[in-house]
């Protein structure tokens, strides 16, 4: 339990009778007579809450006639300031069109409580930096309806851009969840036209609607399943492994990289570093092989590795 949900306690323990002793406190938060110690001092010299020990009644009680009686709403030590404002500045330099505006007033109270603990939000803005590679824009007002929909647990009608076959499609889909891959977001959501699980593109969400009717529910694990277990942001069940062998050069970076939970590795004689991933869907891993260039090679399976090396006379091809 943090310190600050068992501070928060102390007003709903004392509020329950007219005075608590201390082995019920310290029973009840489950903490020694050297935390109790700490904690009613906190309480009374930095957050001023009125508690005092009725000898008479052999306990610690709450003054109810005092203005302080209250614990204050929002308060932090130092280090959870540093956190949460770090937290901020992360979340608003990665979305700021979406996130800043509904972040700006917790931004200006945590302002607030840093100057008064000596800490500068501008420098910590200063000293953080987000390098986006491949984002695509969402419109505010997209997102929040995807958001507002996948919270409340309501239907989406949307018509979805497939940029694989180049068509849009009306479909109505029940929200499970959202997800941020590579600066991008997704929505994870039943879609009740091919009655499965699928996995949008909310920048390719062309128009949508939130309807009045109940999303359908689907477990976590159906989702996990469903839609985390391939390659990437392509869900599906793995129905290959790729083993591919990069240079003892670029082993020094690939080898601390986790290309999927269930990868596997080693480290071969010559320096050059073997890893192997499994995947459903070959499209997202294509580009992550070819990237590479010349140091990396599918050694299996076959099917992969022929469309590595197409793609790559392909490539050359187009240099001719």
């Amino acid at each position: 339990m943090s310190e600050a949900v068992r501070l928060y306690q102390y007003r709903g323990l004392l509020n329950d009778r007219t005075a608590v002793p201390a082995a019920e406190l310290m029973h009840r938060l489950e903490i020694s007579a050297a935390t109790l110690k700490r904690d009613l001092a906190k309480l009374r010299d930095q957050l001023h809450v009125p508690i005092r020990y009725d000898r008479d009644q052999g306990g610690y009680l709450l003054d109810k006639t005092s203005p302080n009686a209250e614990l204050p709403g929002l308060w932090f030590n130092q280090d959870e300031i540093l956190a949460l404002v770090t937290i901020q500045q992360l979340l608003s330099q990665l979305e700021p069109g979406l996130l800043g505006d509904k972040l700006k007033p917790l931004q200006e109270r945590l302002s607030e409580l840093m100057h008064k603990h000596g800490l500068s939000d501008k420098d910590i803005a200063k000293r953080i930096r987000i390098v986006h590679a491949g984002k695509r824009r969402v419109k505010a007002e997209k997102f929040e309806a995807v958001a507002a929909a996948t919270m409340a647990r309501k239907r989406l009608k949307i018509h979805h851009y497939n940029r694989q076959s180049g068509q849009t499609v009306e479909r109505e889909v029940s929200p499970q969840r959202l997800v941020h891959y590579r600066d991008n977001w997704y929505l994870d959501a039943w879609c009740h036209l091919r009655d499965d699980l699928r996995n949008f593109s909310i920048d390719a969400i062309a128009q949508l609607e939130v309807l009045d009717t109940s999303a359908k529910e689907a477990s976590v694990r159906s989702i996990d399943e469903a839609l985390g277990a391939g390659y990437g942001i392509f869900g599906g069940t793995p129905k290959a492994w790729a083993v591919l062998r990069f240079t003892k050069e670029r082993a020094r970076w690939v080898e601390r990289e986790t290309w999927h939970p269930m990868q596997e590795s080693r480290t071969e004689e010559d320096g050059s570093y073997v890893l192997s991933v499994p995947y459903s869907d070959d499209r997202e891993i294509l580009g992550d092989i070819m990237r590479f260039g010349g140091d990396v090679q599918v050694l299996e399976p076959a099917a992969l590795r022929s469309k590595v090396q197409r793609g790559f006379l392909e490539g050359v091809g187009r240099y001719v």
